[in-house]
C-alpha cells in the first residue's frame, strides 16, 4: 500500500508513535516499506497523546516529554530529523505555549524541520505562532461532520499562509471506522453525475475549500488508494460545491 502511494506520487504521510497494532507501530511499517526515503517525500507526525504497552491511550504527555517522543518517532522511521511535527492537543481549551515551546527548542536542535498543531482553534494556533512559525493544521473537517468553529480555522489557515490538513474528511462522524455504510442523497447525486464514488466527492469538495488545502485520507485496500488519489482530478461545479457545503 506505502510503495504504491508513492509510486502514484502521494508526497505526504501522516503518522505517529501512538499509531500501533500488537505487531508493530504504523512508523516501522512505514521504515520497513520506504527507507532508503525517496527525495520529497513529506512524513509528518504528531506528538502529544501517548499510549502505554497495552495499548491504552494515557493522555497527553507533559512538556518534557514531548523530546522522548520526538526520539521514539525518528528511531521508528529510521530518520536522523522528523519533517514535521504536529502538537497533537486533546483540548480546545487548554494554552499550547509551554508544548510548542518545547518542540521549538528540538527544532532549533535540528530533530523537527517544521512545527504544526492539531486539534486546535484559531486562539491556540496565533498562540503557537508567538513562539515559532506553524506550517500546517489538522483538524477534523468533512462536509457533514463540522464543529462550529470548524470553518474559521479553514479561514485563518489561509490567512496566516499555512496548510490545513483535515482528517475523517471520508469517514466523518465514522472516525476509525472507515467508509460509512449509507450515504447522503445529495453526495450519491454528485457521485452519479460525475461517475465517481461517495468518497471521491467527499475528498473532491474537501481540496476544493482552497488551495491551502490537504487531504490525508485512510485506506486499506488498492483499489481504494487509487481511488483516493484520482479524487484530486474530480472537479465539482459550483452549485455541486454549495449544496455539498450545505449538508453541515
Amino acid at each position: 500500500m506505502l510503495r504504491r502511494a508513492v509510486a502514484l506520487g502521494v508526497d505526504h504521510i501522516d503518522t505517529a508513535a501512538f499509531y500501533f497494532s500488537p505487531l508493530r507501530s504504523a512508523n516501522e511499517l512505514i521504515n520497513a516499506a520506504l527507507a532508503p526515503y525517496p527525495d520529497g517525500l513529506v512524513i509528518a507526525t504528531k506528538v502529544g497523546p501517548w499510549r502505554d504497552a497495552q495499548g491504552v491511550m494515557q493522555g497527553m504527555a507533559r512538556p518534557d516529554d514531548l523530546r522522548g517522543q520526538v526520539e521514539e518517532n525518528l528511531r521508528q522511521l529510521g530518520r536522523d530529523h522528523l519533517d514535521l511535527v504536529n502538537l497533537r492537543t486533546l483540548s480546545v481549551s487548554k494554552p499550547v505555549d509551554e508544548h510548542f515551546a518545547a518542540l521549538a527548542a528540538l527544532r532549533d536542535a535540528g530533530l523537527i524541520r517544521h512545527l504544526g498543531l492539531s486539534n486546535v482553534t484559531v486562539e491556540q494556533i496565533d498562540e503557537a505562532r508567538a513562539i515559532a512559525p506553524v506550517v500546517a493544521v489538522q483538524n477534523r473537517y468533512s462536509i457533514d461532520s463540522r464543529r462550529p468553529e470548524a470553518d474559521d480555522v479553514l479561514e485563518a489557515c489561509a490567512e496566516r499562509r499555512i496548510a490545513f490538513v483535515p482528517f475523517f474528511a471520508i469517514a466523518g462522524e465514522g472516525r476509525e471506522g472507515g467508509r460509512r455504510t449509507s450515504e447522503l442523497e445529495p453526495v450519491l447525486a454528485v457521485a452519479r453525475a460525475h461517475g465517481a464514488t461517495p468518497a471521491q466527492v467527499r475528498l473532491a469538495w474537501t481540496l476544493a475549500r482552497g488551495n491551502h488545502v490537504l487531504a490525508i485520507p485512510g485506506t486499506g485496500t488498492l483499489a481504494h488508494l487509487d481511488e483516493n488519489v484520482a479524487a484530486g482530478a474530480l472537479r465539482l461545479t459550483e452549485g455541486e460545491l454549495a449544496l455539498l457545503s450545505s449538508l453541515a
